[in-house]
């Protein structure tokens, strides 16, 4: 693999000994042969990431939200850099007269909005952790953060006041001061005053520091600028230290990889924001976006009406987690199916003449223009018209899904791959290159990148494919787990992060997420299965939307629970005779049948072994959500809340399939 166009090898593998496993060998970015990229000069900070801007361009939009008239959405009304930070030196004014002081907790829990930005810049002004509370984590969690950091001080969006609340009184021997990002009622007020808690409603909020003015500290690189906590699969949430070298190198690496592809990113750039700012890969993205005077326009916080805001908007970068793509691919092939025979037609011809083009190496503007025009401009329209980089990340893309949008949607479609404990990315597909389609690409050039051998699951980092548990070392890593030394020791090992994530290297250097190294378990029969990868597998099916597969060390064979989908069963069920509707049809035995011959299909299709079949089905027409703490807010199983909340239905289907005449 050394000898490809998109890595470099920078250190020979070493073989297993004295118990520890083999290593594979070190590779970098072939955009960092001569050395990873200095961060920008006099960019020590994220506070100067802002300030630089502000110098540069004081006039450019920098924040913008729809005005509200008439409970009608009207245009974007934007701030500039020089407006921005003005009202942010009042709020850090402000929060200082609250003896909040250098290395002070400060929290911010709501929706993304212009506010948000604000008060973290205020955090960044004045040397305080920003906590961000994340939107989509319950009471429970928000409790926890708060008693956890040490929270003194909280930014809340006004809907979200009486969810803050409801953390008292545990929360209040740290909290202090609230702070709406809108108004405050009577009751709030009195509530918060009663708990001995002061609460402010935003403009009043700004005139508290109105004559005082305090010395911004100087800030140091190695500093941590936010604890971001994340919502483990298991346990209580943890909180990752983040530095400012972290996002300042990480900042530097991405213009270095965007510049080497030519797709820098400009001041005339227009970005969406609306995946949450809580967590990293939108954190970093828009501190991208300030770091070149570009503008960040926010959604209005309703996901029906998200596809309204682009069109207004109209952003020339597009971020999304695989859940929203899935939606817009969706959404895509019932308006063909819906537009008629002929019409369908001509998509499918228009498609396969493109694809067939990008397969032999043009790029994707290229392809085809003609299609572009006749067929599939109406796609970018559907994204405002102006949209030139799709990138996904947070969870594997389809691969379907990412062929079907490389070509209709004019733009380019890159996945990344990342970790909040690595400043999120850590890896990115290239434009124009279709050989990367369902890989995360190669590194970005600013950190090191390895493979350890994972022999308990057959995974070799030194075999002809190589395989294994992915290591990334450099500066974007983060600086510890906040009050969890023990879990830092077990993760960061000689400067190494070991993700978790198996990864398998591409020939042409880029990487492919193919497990995950705590998703194992051993049937009775000792055969270790790995879960993740068979979930990848099965999802391939397309009568099904979600799958669960379960195993334990009493078992000789897998079970799954399964979110069928809903216009694949019921097509089924009038090809069939099987009335009902999609309630009923979930419980009908034949149904079961039909979905677990899928899976088999699948499962002889991909040479699956015996044992990583499965046996019995049980159909929830009810999708895995976060209400019922089955999924956490990157969508990612929480496998020990589902074996609790489906418990009966295991045993049972254990029970039946064990019967002697099952």
């Amino acid at each position: 693999m050394a000898g490809n166009n998109f890595v470099i090898e920078v250190e020979k593998g070493k073989d297993a000994s004295d118990g520890q496993p083999s290593i594979g060998p070190v590779y970098r970015s072939s955009f960092a042969a001569n050395g990873f990229p200095a961060p920008i000069p006099g960019m020590e900070s994220c506070w100067d990431i802002f300030r630089m801007s502000v110098e540069k361009y004081p006039d450019n939009r920098m924040l913008g939200r729809r005005q509200i008239v008439d409970g009608k959405a009207g245009k974007y009304v934007w701030q500039t850099y020089r407006e921005v930070y003005d009202i942010v030196i009042k709020v850090g004014n402000s929060i200082r007269s609250c003896d909040v002081v250098e290395g002070g907790k400060c929290g911010i829990y709501g929706a993304n909005c212009p506010e948000w930005i604000i008060s973290m810049e205020a955090c960044n002004a004045h040397g305080l952790y920003c906590v961000p509370l994340y939107d989509t984590l319950g009471a429970g969690a928000v409790e926890f953060i708060i008693c956890h950091a040490e929270i003194s001080i909280a930014f809340v969006e006004e809907k979200k006041i009486n969810e803050l609340f409801k953390t008292f009184p545990a929360s209040t021997e740290h909290l202090k001061t609230i702070v709406s990002f809108g108004k405050v009622t009577p009751e709030q007020k009195a509530d918060a005053e009663k708990h001995g808690l002061k609460i402010y409603p935003w403009e009043e909020f700004l005139q508290l520091g109105e004559n005082k003015n305090y010395d911004l500290p100087v800030k140091k690189k190695t500093d941590i600028c936010t604890i971001m906590y994340t919502s483990g699969t298991t346990g209580d949430p943890k909180g990752v230290l983040i530095s400012n070298d972290s996002i300042v190198t990480l900042i530097a690496g991405v213009k270095r990889l965007l510049g080497s592809v030519n797709e820098q990113l400009t001041m005339k750039d227009v970005y969406i924001s609306y995946l949450p700012l809580a967590h990293i890969f939108d954190r970093v993205i828009e501190e991208l976006f300030i770091s070149h005077g570009a503008s960040i326009g926010f959604w209005r916080g309703d996901v029906k009406l998200l596809v309204e805001d682009i069109g207004e908007l109209k952003p020339s970068i597009f971020c999304a987690v695989p859940r929203v793509l899935d939606r817009i691919y969706s959404g895509l092939l019932q308006k063909i199916s819906a537009g008629g025979l002929l019409k369908k037609k001509m998509f499918d011809l228009a498609y396969t003449y493109k694809y067939y083009n990008m397969k032999k190496g043009r790029k994707h503007g290229e392809a085809s223009p003609i299609c572009d025009k006749i067929v599939f401009s109406k796609v970018k329209q559907g994204l405002g018209g102006n949209v030139r980089l799709i990138l996904s990340g947070a969870a594997p893309l389809s691969t379907h899904v990412e062929e079907f949008l490389r070509v209709v949607a004019c733009c380019h479609v890159l996945q990344g791959y990342g970790l909040t404990e690595s400043c999120a990315g850590s890896f990115v597909s290239l434009p124009n290159e279709l050989s990367m389609l369902g890989t995360v690409g190669p590194p970005v050039p600013n950190i090191d990148v390895r493979l350890e051998s994972v022999p308990e699951m057959n995974y070799d980092a030194l075999a002809s494919t190589p395989r294994g548990e992915i290591c990334i070392k450099g500066n974007t890593l983060f600086s510890g787990y906040y009050k969890r030394e023990d879990l830092t020791r077990e993760v960061l090992i000689d400067g190494w992060f070991h993700t978790g994530d198996i990864g398998e290297w591409q020939p042409n250097g880029s990487m492919k997420i193919i497990d995950r190294k705590k998703n194992i378990f051993k049937l009775s029969q000792g055969e270790y299965v790995a879960v993740e990868n068979l979930e990848n597998i099965y999802g391939l099916v397309s009568a099904i939307d979600s799958i669960w597969i379960y195993g334990n060390s009493f078992e000789s064979f897998l079970v799954a629970v399964v979110n069928p989908n809903k216009e694949a069963l019921e097509s089924w069920g009038a090809d069939n005779n099987v009335s009902g509707d999609f309630e009923s049809l979930c419980q009908n035995p034949k149904a079961k049948e039909f979905i677990l011959g899928e899976l088999a299909k699948t499962g002889k299709e991909k040479k699956l072994k015996g044992f990583e079949f499965i046996k019995a089905v049980h159909l929830d027409p009810m999708p895995f959500d976060m209400e019922r703490d089955l999924l956490t807010p990157t969508y990612k199983k929480k496998r020990p809340q589902l074996l609790k909340y489906y418990q009966s239905v295991i045993d049972e289907m254990y029970k039946s399939a064990n019967k002697p005449n099952a």
